[in-house]
């Protein structure tokens, strides 16, 4: 068994490796990266991927500020490419900032951070300063740089400048990294979008366009916001997003890294399990991507089991606020169908831009991919995809997503919900009844229409679907034999009760004809199933 540690949360390349923790080998990022013809790569990954660790392997490998950082690299496949060694290895300046701490809630906490980062970096290089390698001007932006005292353009400028100073200082070309330049613009999508996409368009603009100081840059990302909004002019850009089949396998972990990982581990038994929990990526024509904070995050807690670990990164607003709008109805019936373990199809925008977000209301499966909270199963057409969710931690999002959504918008339970449906397939009808008659009331007193029948039925099914939809597979609305059914609930677990439902909608009778009324629509009903 491997006896080495995880260092779980690390993304620092240079200490995992010198303190010998376990390490999954991703060091061919460097040769694709060197071979390959564009100069400026955009590598858009969901969160806890890897991004910052691979960047920050990337930064290892380049800087001539550490030559030593040689000796890292000796063990891993790109030792085995001399030629990338002596030539690369240690040979470039290098320029690294993340902006994935770049959170704030106005413009003015935005700019403030961002510019801390900015001015963190030049620290680093503020050898450049001494022995009039500067000249009086430079020299003068530098200082106010520093200070906090220069003006907007000036940090928009920055790594333009920094890129200058470097390529003459040491003769060579830079290496510029960026990781997560994406996290301002969602942090103020909805109260100071303008602001910030203005900043980045200029500051990335200024370090990427017609920049001859530059040898390879490399942004990392959740989202490919727009060429529009961002990259405008920008013609030296190429992006690889999950989309593509080029880098596939250097983000997140392989099948065979995966078998090899569990090996190591003693874990080998636990293969099938994992795989349900936290496999089903497809970035490119690379099926069976696994997420790699959630498998390092069960090894070393796997006496608690298994648990949805990369979805408690994150609030997952976004699937919570989409499903309690009144007017989701669409979006519940996808995820009805998703939850059932069936794809859906749509239209994948490459280019995102976040204030199309309120006026395009397909735009939210685009950021659900992109996102990680779905995954491509089949592509159909130039836009068109047909799209699952990814593994059963991220089915876990959606059902509890679900079950909120009734809990606090539509006021019924998670007991009341699971007790009914309970009593339903235990074949204990009389208490169904009680609790389905309690559930259609609030349902339909959250929807406030009596004409919102079909909404209610959905709404019903969705709620069945959250609470018992890893134990039965449920079908609604699908032609079967020759009527139709409305709802149909098959058990993975053939020992236990299968059902089919018919509902039936009546005008309310009048009293004297009311038991009649409904017995009568009830037997139709029970034809319409026996038939």
């Amino acid at each position: 068994m491997n006896t080495k540690r995880l260092k779980l949360g690390n993304s620092n390349f240079k200490t995992l490796i010198e303190e010998e923790a376990y390490y999954v080998d991703k060091s061919l990022l460097i040769d694709e990266l060197i071979d390959s013809q564009n100069d400026i790569l955009l590598l858009p990954r969901p969160r806890r991927f890897g991004k910052t660790l691979n960047l920050s392997m990337l930064k290892c490998f380049f800087d001539a500020d550490e030559p030593e950082n040689k000796n890292l690299f000796k063990k891993l496949k790109i030792w085995q490419k001399q030629d990338k060694i002596e030539q690369h290895c240690g040979q470039y300046p290098v320029i690294y900032l993340t902006f994935k701490d770049v959170k704030a809630d106005n413009w003015a906490e935005c700019y403030e951070l961002l510019t801390a980062e900015i001015i963190d970096l030049y620290e680093q290089h503020s050898y450049l300063m001494d022995n009039n390698f500067l000249s009086k001007w430079e020299l003068l932006v530098f200082e106010k740089i520093l200070s906090r005292t220069a003006k907007l353009t000036d940090y928009q400028r920055s790594i333009k400048l920094l890129t200058k100073y470097l390529h003459r200082y040491h003769q060579k070309k830079v290496v510029i990294l960026i990781d997560e330049y994406d996290t301002p613009i969602q942090s103020g999508y909805k109260e100071f979008y303008d602001e910030v996409v203005s900043f980045m368009r200029n500051f990335l603009s200024g370090a990427f366009k017609d920049n001859f100081n530059l040898y390879k840059g490399v942004i990392t990302g959740i989202l490919r916001v727009s060429r529009e909004s961002i990259f405008s002019g920008l013609n030296n850009i190429s992006v690889f997003s999950i989309l593509e089949s080029r880098f596939a396998d250097k983000f997140g972990f392989t099948e065979a890294e995966i078998k090899q990982i569990l090996f190591d581990f003693g874990l080998s038994e636990k293969y099938d399990d994992i795989k349900r929990w936290y496999n089903g990526y497809q970035f490119g024509k690379t099926e069976n991507i696994y997420n790699p904070w959630s498998i390092l995050s069960y090894i070393t807690k796997q006496e608690d089991g298994f648990k949805p670990f990369w979805t408690n990164t994150s609030s997952n607003e976004l699937i919570k606020t989409e499903i309690k709008k009144k007017d989701a109805d669409g979006m519940r019936k996808d995820i009805l169908q998703l939850i059932n373990n069936q794809p859906i199809i749509k239209d994948i925008e490459e280019n995102f831009v976040f204030p199309d977000l309120g006026k395009r209301k397909n735009l939210i499966w685009t950021l659900l991919t992109y996102s990680g909270y779905l995954t491509v199963k089949k592509k159909l057409a130039r836009k068109e995809y047909s799209l699952i969710i990814p593994n059963f931690e991220i089915k876990t999002i959606f059902q509890d997503s679900v079950l909120e959504w009734f809990e606090v918008d539509i006021k019924i339970g998670e007991s009341l919900l699971q007790k009914t449906t309970n009593a339903l397939i235990n074949n204990q009808i009389a208490d169904f009844e009680t609790g389905f008659r309690e559930i259609m009331g609030d349902t339909f007193s959250y929807y406030d229409t009596a004409k919102g029948n079909e909404y209610v039925y959905h709404a019903y099914v969705l709620g069945l679907l959250a609470v018992i939809g890893d134990d039965y597979m449920i079908k609604s609305n699908r032609e079967s034999g020759e009527g139709r059914y409305d709802i149909m609930l098959i058990p993975h677990d053939k020992s236990k009760n299968g059902v089919v439902i018919e509902i039936k909608q009546i005008e309310k009778p009048q009293a004297a004809s009311f038991s009649k009324t409904v017995n009568k629509h009830i037997e139709k009903a029970l034809q319409q199933i026996d038939k």
